[in-house]
C-alpha cells in the first residue's frame, strides 16, 4: 500500500525560510517508495513561502490531502472566533473565504500537474469553544456553500480535532465527532454531496485521554458509512519530550528492533493494528502518518527515518 505523508511535520525547523534545506530534505522524502503524496499545509497560499519553489520541488506523480489546520490555528490566533462553525457571523465568514482560498490553491496545483491530483480537502470546525460560540446549525450553513464549489475531483472531510470536553482543557476545542456526523448527513442529504471524515489517532486519544478514544471514533464514523481516512499521529500520557497529552504529532511506540520511534508513545504496535482492523483500512481512500520529531534540531537523515520506519509499520501490519 502507498500512504498518505505529512511531511510538513517533520520538516526541518529553521528561524527563517531556508529552501535549499527544505529541498535536501524534500528529496529524501521523495526516495521513500511506499509514499503515495502528501498531506499539505494551507495556510492562505499554497505555499507557506514560495508557491514557486513548492511546484518545482515536488514529485510531479503525487497525490494531495490539503489540511487547513495550520492556517485555522493561525487565524484562531488572531480572532478567536474564527471558524466555519462559528455563531459570529463575521467570524464565520473568514472561515468561509479561508476555504474559497484554499480551494483556489487547489486548482492552481491541479493546472499546474495537469491532473487531478489533489484527492481530498480537510475542513475543522472552528472556532474553540471555550473562546466562542459554535453550533451545528453555523456549520450547516457553511457546508452548504463550501460543497457548491467546483472542487476539481477532490473530495471533502472534516478531520476531526479535539472536541471541548467539561473538566478538560482542550487544544483544538471543535465540534464533537457526533455533531460533525449529523452536519455532514444534513448536508448531504441536502445537496446530494459526499461530504466525509477524517480521524487523526492522536487527535482522538487527545480528546478521550483514552486510547479507545480513536477505536470509538472510527467505529461511529464507518458506521455512519462516513469514515474515508486516517492518519497515524502518536501522543503521551507520561512526561516526554513531546509532552503530556499534547497534539505534537509524536511518532509510534517501538514496532521493530533498531527503528526509529519514541519511547512513551501509545500509539504501540497492538494500538496500530487494532485501529487499521478497526477502521477497515481496505475500505479507506487514504492512510498516513504526520509525525513531529525530538530534538528540533534533528537532522535530516534522521527526520526522513522516523518517517520511513511509520510507513514501514504499517506495511508490517496491513501484510
Amino acid at each position: 500500500m502507498k500512504y498518505i505523508l505529512g511531511a510538513y511535520a517533520t520538516a526541518p525547523v529553521t528561524d527563517s525560510w531556508q529552501p535549499e534545506v527544505q529541498e535536501q530534505y524534500l528529496n529524501r522524502i521523495k526516495q521513500l517508495d511506499n509514499v503515495r503524496g502528501l498531506e499539505h499545509p494551507f495556510t492562505g497560499s499554497l505555499h507557506g513561502h514560495d508557491d514557486d519553489w513548492f511546484l518545482r520541488n515536488i514529485d510531479p506523480q503525487w497525490n494531495y490531502v490539503f489540511t487547513g489546520v495550520p492556517g485555522v490555528m493561525g487565524s484562531l490566533a488572531k480572532n478567536p472566533a474564527f471558524g466555519i462553525a462559528s455563531d459570529d457571523e463575521d467570524g464565520r465568514a473568514a472561515g468561509i473565504e479561508f476555504y474559497r482560498q484554499m480551494h483556489a490553491a487547489v486548482l492552481k496545483l491541479n493546472a499546474h500537474l495537469g491532473r487531478k491530483a489533489v484527492d481530498y480537502v480537510q475542513l475543522h470546525t472552528s472556532p474553540n469553544r471555550t473562546k466562542s460560540n459554535s453550533s451545528t446549525d453555523s456549520l450547516n450553513g457553511s457546508l452548504q456553500e463550501i460543497v457548491s464549489w467546483d472542487w476539481d475531483g477532490a473530495g471533502l472531510v472534516i478531520e476531526h480535532c479535539d472536541a471541548f470536553i467539561d473538566g478538560s482543557e482542550p487544544e483544538k476545542g471543535f465540534l464533537t465527532l457526533q455533531e460533525e456526523i449529523a452536519t455532514i448527513q444534513a448536508v448531504n442529504a441536502a445537496s446530494g454531496s459526499k461530504l466525509g471524515i477524517s480521524i487523526n489517532w492522536g487527535r482522538s486519544a487527545l480528546e478521550t485521554r483514552s486510547v479507545e478514544g480513536p477505536l470509538e471514533h472510527l467505529r461511529l464514523a464507518r458506521e455512519a458509512g462516513l469514515l474515508r481516512g486516517l492518519m497515524f499521529s502518536g501522543i503521551s500520557d507520561v512526561e516526554t519530550p513531546y509532552g503530556v497529552w499534547r497534539d505534537t504529532h509524536m511518532p509510534p511506540a517501538e514496532i521493530f528492533a533498531e527503528g526509529y520511534f519514541a519511547e512513551g508513545s501509545l500509539l504501540t504496535r497492538e494500538q496500530m493494528a487494532l485501529t487499521l482492523e478497526t477502521a477497515g483500512w481496505q475500505d479507506l481512500d487514504f492512510v498516513g502518518a504526520k509525525l513531529g520529531v525530538r530534538p528540533r534540531d534533528l537532522d535530516v537523515d534522521s527526520r526522513v527515518a522516523y518517517n520511513r520506519d511509520c510507513l514501514n509499520a504499517i506495511d508490517l501490519l496491513t501484510a
